[in-house]
């Protein structure tokens, strides 16, 4: 059984009318203490008693803002996948429309260059005054975060002096991660890509896409399929404007490659070093039979301007 409402067994059913009887003295001060509420906290402590009561004692107090640490470590091209960066934006916008004004501030710490563009997909789904909470502390972002957090209740890992019981400077204990999915959950049937432009590649021949590029820092990202079999593709800078580049002449960014895209479709992200006019390159020339039908959409997210102040403290990626 799930331990949700509607989906308990005997025993789940048990423990949950123990457990409403026995923190009947702190039931006034919480928020909505309904049977949907007070599960929440036994599945975090797997239905045991002892520990859901402890914790709902401890931490089942009325919160009406959190400050949230967001940590930039590691944030690359691949954080840029579109149908993550889509769960991204529907997680934001969830927040906005069911916890208004929840939020007290958003520390971002070691942000990395790459930092600007992905606030920017994000910031259409964040209120004017969401935004205002938002800080990017720098360098200095351990003693930043002692501004916001008093040091027993930041792990020690962000500067802090709270630990695991076993010294773990992450303090992962306190993490409550979730439980397993039900199956009723699970996307089958999942929504076919909607691709913006179709082109037909005769055998023996290629198609570049031109897009200029104004200043670097900019992130090109790409999704294509291919119809029936394999398509080669590769990212070129121009050296010479106005005119159509054979791929020798041009410098290559992306090395140019065959991609099994009619079996899987393919997706990528280029972090544009330089300005310029950058051509993604179609490549049918290796085949002496077959046209091949390419479906692609290809976006260029800007940094956002507003994040360009802290470049200088901004993590190389």
């Amino acid at each position: 059984m799930s331990g949700r409402v509607g989906d308990l067994s005997p025993k789940q059913a048990e423990t949950l009318a123990k457990f409403r009887e026995n923190v009947q003295d702190v039931l006034p001060a919480l928020p909505n203490p309904d049977d949907y509420f007070l599960l929440r906290w036994l599945r975090a402590r797997n239905f045991d008693l002892q520990k859901a009561e402890a914790m709902i004692r401890k931490l089942g107090r009325k919160i009406d803002t959190i400050v949230m640490i967001f940590d930039c470590e590691g944030l690359g091209l691949k954080h840029f996948w579109k149908p993550l960066v889509e769960v991204y934006q529907e997680f934001f916008a969830l927040l906005e429309e069911n916890y208004p004004e929840t939020l007290k501030v958003l520390l971002i710490v070691k942000a990395t260059k790459l930092f600007p563009v992905g606030y920017n997909l994000m910031k259409p789904f964040l209120s004017e005054d969401t935004r205002r909470k938002i800080t990017v502390l720098g360098n200095n972002w351990k003693e930043g975060l002692l501004k916001f957090i008093s040091p027993e209740e930041l792990p020690a890992h962000f500067g802090g002096t709270l630990t695991d019981p076993d010294g773990n400077p992450k303090c992962l204990t306190k993490i409550n991660y979730g439980g397993e999915i039900p199956k009723s959950m699970y996307v089958r049937d999942q929504v076919k890509t909607q691709y913006e432009h179709s082109v037909q590649i005769s055998r023996g021949s290629s198609h570049q896409v031109e897009y200029e590029i104004l200043f670097p820092g900019c992130v090109l990202r790409w999704q294509f399929s291919s119809d029936g079999a394999d398509i080669g593709f590769g990212v070129f800078l121009k050296t010479k404007m106005g005119e159509r580049q054979r791929a020798g002449d041009m410098t290559e960014v992306l090395t140019s490659q065959r991609y099994n895209a009619h079996m899987v479709p393919e997706d990528g992200s280029l972090t544009c070093s330089e300005a310029g006019v950058y051509v993604l390159r179609f490549d049918n020339t290796y085949s002496f039979v077959h046209t091949k039908k390419v479906s692609f959409t290809v976006e260029v997210l800007l940094p956002d301007e507003g994040m360009q102040k802290y470049d200088k403290e901004l993590t190389p990626v």
